[in-house]
Parts: structure tokens; C-alpha cells; sequence
């Protein structure tokens, strides 16, 4: 007994938007069941005394400290930009009306 049918392995392709045939339908329903089957035998593991978890490996905060530094001087930045305009960098507008 199958616990996916192939009309719900059908209606999740075509959310999917995929086109599958029926040959790959049996062959996805097959599969699917199997995975179904496989994390049903997990819920059969006594987890007790299992200290819950959000990922396998012990991961630390990589990123910096966010410290408050001094920018560069506006003059400085406003050479480099290929247009400015009362201290700021001129862009093409993007949305036109």
C-alpha cells in the first residue's frame, strides 16, 4: 500500500509546473513512497534524551564586531563618481514617469 497516490505526485508536478509523464508519475510515486517510508522509521528512534539541535555541526558567529568607524572623506568618494550634484552621486533615474 502506497502512501502517495499518483493523482498527488500528478497535482504537485503541475503546482510545480512540470509536465511528467505517467511512466515518470509511477516511477516518482515509487520514490516518494519510499522517502514517506524511510521518515516514518525515523519517528520509530527514541529521542528522548536527545538534546535538541538546529544544525549537525557546532557553528559559531563568523562576523565582525560591528564597530562605528569614520567613512571616507565626501570629497574623496564624490572624484571618483562619474556625476555628482550638491554633495551626492548622480544616478540615471530608473523609474520613469
Amino acid at each position: 500500500m502506497t502512501r502517495i497516490s499518483n493523482d498527488q505526485v500528478k497535482h504537485v508536478a503541475n503546482l510545480a509546473r512540470l509536465a511528467i509523464s505517467e511512466e515518470e508519475t509511477e516511477m516518482f510515486t515509487k520514490q516518494l513512497d519510499a522517502i514517506i517510508t524511510f521518515a516514518e522509521q525515523l519517528n520509530e528512534l527514541d529521542t528522548a534524551n536527545v538534546e535538541p539541535t538546529y544544525h549537525v555541526l557546532d557553528m559559531k558567529n563568523v562576523f565582525r564586531e560591528d564597530i562605528k568607524q569614520t567613512g571616507l572623506p565626501r570629497e574623496e568618494v564624490l572624484k571618483n563618481a562619474p556625476d555628482h550634484q550638491d554633495g551626492q552621486i548622480k544616478v540615471p533615474a530608473i523609474i520613469s514617469e
